[in-house]
């Protein structure tokens, strides 16, 4: 199970916020391999995973856009029914909160990425 690191942006949901973050990352030669936004009235939250975070980071700072960071890990799942609640149910039996979760899917296999509630017990349990 890679570990990998989350980049969390709260921003004003509005036309072209995406853009501008996505723009920012663009320029400076990074690669989004994975994204969540979800927002509430006039706020939303970005999730991003970049290929290089550092380099995301200081070009989201140059555009005036603060990002957060926190470990996260990319679960590789195969792509049928079961597979996301059988991870779920073990982080749930290890008291194991799971605190944003976003998935994609191709083909027969696909990936969950998850951020928790204790990165280092989560990584022994899900290996």
């Amino acid at each position: 199970m890679p570990k990998t690191t989350q980049l969390t942006l709260t921003l004003q949901s509005k036309p072209g916020v995406l853009a501008k973050v996505a723009r920012a990352l663009a320029d400076a030669g990074v690669n989004i391999t994975a994204l969540s936004a979800g927002d509430r009235s006039s706020s939303g939250k970005l999730r991003i995973v970049v290929n290089n975070p550092g380099r995301a980071k200081r070009a989201l700072r140059a555009a005036k856009l603060r990002a957060n960071e926190e470990p996260a890990f990319v679960v590789r799942l195969r792509n049928k029914p079961g597979t996301v609640a059988r991870v779920a149910e073990k982080l749930a039996r290890a008291r194991i909160n799971i605190k944003s979760a976003y998935a994609t899917t191709a083909g027969r296999s696909g990936a969950v990425v998850l951020t928790v509630s204790s990165p280092a017990k989560a990584r022994r349990l899900l290996r």
